[in-house]
């Protein structure tokens, strides 16, 4: 039980993190916040990532530059250009490795206006950080594992963020239904998308690319959105007008 609860917790917070302040706010600036609050959810990100922690800068770079492409061959993570979930990957940690790692500079469009934190970025991408957590998590798994099959949930731990990432890519751009004629192939993932906290209302998403709230229709709905209106309310972000 408590290694269930573990995994749930896990999922959850490191996809909170990367749809909340990776997508919603680093990509798209859809809400604003003081530096003590951006502080903060940087480090919760580093924290919920841990070993698969994705650098904020090298994340918004890639994902303007996926709207502005959109399923098309300069996609950095479309599906409809590579063989298989496993290929699109491979290709997108390419190119983000270029960014993360300032090997590349991407076009003026995709510049700025994105929150860095250099020491935690050289923190969360060492080798040594990385193996840290995970030595945390087969810890803790060692301890508290009471069946040999929970030990294969293991690898998830490893790569939560990349996995979210292809999950929401993978499956946003190619099974589902359509609200609106984007000119690509976005879908909206029901009933998946409560398991994703929203992202997979990639249709939508691409349609209104600035607004906070994923859902559109009565019987959609995000559930990132409603934990921003309370954060609004309490003063923690300041959510755009659009």
């Amino acid at each position: 039980m408590i290694i269930l609860l573990f995994f749930v917790l896990h999922w959850f917070l490191s996809l909170f993190s990367q749809t909340f302040f990776l997508h919603r706010y680093a990509s798209h600036k859809m809400f604003k916040m003081n530096g003590f609050w951006e502080k903060f959810f940087y480090t919760i990100t580093f924290l919920s990532q841990g070993s698969s922690f994705l650098n904020p800068r090298a994340y918004a770079i890639l994902h303007r530059m996926h709207h502005a492409f959109s399923d098309t061959e300069k996609d950095p993570h479309s599906p409809h250009f590579v063989k298989d979930v496993w290929g699109m990957m491979i290709q997108t940690k390419n190119i983000y490795l270029n960014y993360a790692k300032y090997n590349e500079e991407p076009e003026e469009q995709f510049r700025d206006k994105y929150p860095s934190w250099p020491i935690i970025d050289r923190i969360g991408d060492s080798w040594v950080t990385r193996l840290v957590f995970i030595s945390f998590y087969i810890w803790f798994y060692v301890t508290f594992a009471t069946a040999w099959w929970m030990f294969l949930l293991l690898p998830v731990h490893f790569l939560m963020g990349p996995l979210h990432g292809a999950i929401v890519n993978w499956c946003g751009h190619k099974y589902g239904y359509s609200n609106h004629d984007n000119n690509d192939h976005s879908k909206n993932s029901l009933p998946l998308d409560f398991l994703m906290m929203g992202e997979l209302f990639q249709n939508n998403h691409h349609k209104k690319p600035n607004s906070p709230n994923f859902a559109s229709k009565w019987f959609e709905f995000d559930p990132t959105y409603p934990l921003m209106k309370v954060m609004h309310w309490l003063h923690i972000i300041r959510i755009r007008k659009v």
